[in-house]
C-alpha cells in the first residue's frame, strides 16, 4: 500500500481518501454521501465523502467498504 492520501475541498465540503493512487472508479455505497473507489479488479483502493459537515448533526455513521 502507498501513503495515504487524504484531500479535502472545504468549498465543495468534499472529503476524499485514497489508499492507493492507481487506475479506478468510484461506486455507490448504502450510504448517500459515500462513495468508494475501487481498481478494474474490484478492489478497495479509497473513498470519498460528500457534503462532510452534515455528518456532525448525525449520531454516528457506519460504512461497510466491500
Amino acid at each position: 500500500m502507498d501513503e495515504i492520501k487524504i484531500w479535502y475541498d472545504s468549498e465543495g465540503d468534499y472529503l476524499e481518501v485514497i489508499f492507493e493512487r492507481k487506475a479506478g472508479y468510484f461506486r455507490e455505497t448504502e450510504t448517500d454521501a459515500v462513495m468508494e473507489k475501487v481498481d478494474e479488479e474490484g478492489n478497495i483502493i479509497g473513498f470519498s465523502i460528500l457534503k462532510v459537515s452534515a455528518l456532525k448533526e448525525r449520531e454516528q455513521i457506519s460504512v461497510s467498504l466491500r
